[in-house]
């Protein structure tokens, strides 16, 4: 019976020496006529053990990792096909701590499967939520997707089911399905994990979505900084087109439902859903006002449905198990599971999905293991560059949307990026202001011009220049920014800029110059 050896093909397994491990793999194997073949998978989001090599054997997968191209002769020698002991081994794959405490709804195939096999799909479970989904009424899906508790994932934290119900209400000859993956959040990485190791997932969903909503066409619209994503993608939407999930008739139901990638240039502004939609126009990447909202008229002016990655991949459990069923999972208003992307100076980075209600401690500490460095955890940015600074004082945080709201921090789109004692937070203020200044798509005053003057106000008070004057100004250019930008970019800035002067005020009080002379 040929053995399977699984090896990731995920952007974060190459970039740490995947390729390397496969050819070399693939090239044992054949000096040695052995019965194996390499599967090429997707990650299963712990990178520290990256590149993973899997075997399946009789009592379930066996994991190896960190493996190099040079230890693939020992892996062979010490019995590999069979998952014998080796320094490498690191016993049943879904026993490893990190992976057997998750729930895992959302990514439960991610890093399982082959990504580009169908058929593998179906075996785990896959397009049973589409097949309900197309002998329902439209009205009875988006009201499944309404009682599940799903709120947008991509950061605003929307109920989804409302967006839903709108586009279904509005009249239109053409309606669209927009698939948000312009992940450009620092630390987050669970769109393309989804897209590279999961594609068919995203696929169900928006076909869901076009069912649920009247909509025939989809589009995803990704960075091109995710060239495997688009690839994989890509060839999934080709390989669903000719299975028949794609097309004139989807499962062979009356139903018409297609869709196509996107490639954007590059602006990080084109995350939020109005930039993004122009751009998927063909026009510059520049925010639209609201109203009227892309349910009204978006894509082209027509009624348009812009959900995130992860929100549409996690529909296809919930018709699938039902609303109930997903519900359970989570607290308050937040419900279902969460891809936690744990990055920066972490012990323990990758993904992990599991139910909101976690403690920011719990995630940093427990299952991040603390900082790489070894030294004291100082601050950790959540939500991306807009995201704001906690200090360990507000560690006791549950993950959950209006937790975190409540203590002037948002969720968005679940990035954790850990920062030690040796992190300077005024220099993090003025990144913020910076990466404002640089993304902005220049429309609004409040973004375009208040960033540019927050960095020099930052540079002001590291250079000891009327300090607390500055404080000040740099305060009240946070509040116009707040109140007074067209989108998130803008009003969303004032948060990493004002946490950091919140807790880390001995950071924006530099120290006087000592004079050489003395």
């Amino acid at each position: 019976m040929t053995v399977k050896i699984y090896i990731p093909r995920d952007a974060a397994a190459l970039a740490l020496g995947a390729e390397k491990v496969a050819t070399a793999m693939a090239e044992a194997i054949a000096a040695r006529g052995l019965d194996a073949m390499i599967v090429r998978n997707g990650s299963r989001g712990m990178h520290w053990l990256e590149p993973l090599v899997e075997v399946a054997t009789a009592a379930g997968r066996v994991a190896y990792g960190p493996v190099k191209a040079r230890d693939v002769a020992s892996l062979l020698d010490a019995g590999l096909l069979s998952g014998a002991a080796h320094p490498l081994c690191l016993g049943k794959t879904e026993e490893i701590p990190f992976l057997k405490q998750q729930t895992r709804l959302t990514f439960a195939r991610c890093g399982l499967i082959d990504p580009l096999s169908l058929d593998d799909y179906r075996a785990h479970g896959g397009l049973r939520g589409l097949e309900k989904a197309v002998a329902m009424q439209p009205q009875a899906i988006v009201a499944e997707v309404t009682e599940s508790g799903l709120r947008g994932r991509g950061g605003a934290g929307f109920p989804t089911g409302i967006k839903w119900k709108t586009v279904l209400e509005t009249a239109g000859a053409q309606k669209y399905i927009v698939c948000n993956a312009d992940e450009g959040d620092s630390g987050t990485f669970a769109d393309r994990m989804i897209m590279e190791g999961d594609p068919f997932v995203l696929i169900e969903g928006m076909a869901i979505a076009g069912v649920a909503t009247g909509a025939t066409k989809g589009y995803v619209y990704t960075r091109s900084e995710y060239p495997h994503a688009i690839a994989a993608m890509t060839q999934a939407i080709e390989i669903a087109r000719a299975a028949g999930v794609l097309g004139q008739s989807v499962l062979g139901s009356a139903h018409a439902f297609d869709m196509e990638v996107r490639t954007g240039a590059g602006a990080y502004v084109c995350g939020e859903e109005t930039s993004l939609l122009n751009s998927l126009e063909g026009k510059r990447g520049l925010v639209r006002a609201k109203p009227p909202l892309p349910a009204h008229k978006g894509l082209f002016d027509c009624p348009t449905v812009i959900n995130n990655v992860i929100s549409l991949a996690s529909v296809p459990v919930i018709l699938d198990k039902g609303a109930a069923f997903y519900r359970d999972f989570g607290m308050g208003r937040s419900r279902g599971t969460i891809p936690l992307q744990i990055a920066g100076n972490i012990k323990h980075g990758g993904l992990y999905e599991t139910a909101f209600g976690l403690t920011l401690g719990e995630i940093v500490d427990e299952i991040g293991g603390g900082t790489a460095s070894g030294r004291p955890v100082k601050a950790v940015q959540v939500g991306g560059p807009l995201g704001a600074y906690f200090p360990r004082a507000l560690f006791d945080t549950p993950f959950d949307y209006e937790a975190f709201a409540a203590k002037d921090g948002l969720i968005g789109h679940a990035g954790i990026v850990v920062f030690d004692d040796t992190a300077d937070m005024l220099k993090q203020a003025r990144f913020a202001m910076e990466f404002c200044a640089v993304e902005s798509c220049g429309k609004c005053t409040p973004c375009r011009i208040g960033s540019m003057r927050g960095v020099e106000v930052a540079d002001n008070i590291a250079a000891g220049i009327e300090p607390e004057k500055n404080r000040e100004l740099l305060a009240d250019l946070c509040n116009t920014m707040k109140f007074g930008s067209l989108c998130a970019l803008g009003g969303f800035t004032p948060y990493p800029v004002m946490s950091a002067m919140t807790h880390f005020p001995e950071d924006f009080s530099p120290a006087p110059a000592v004079d050489a002379a003395e």
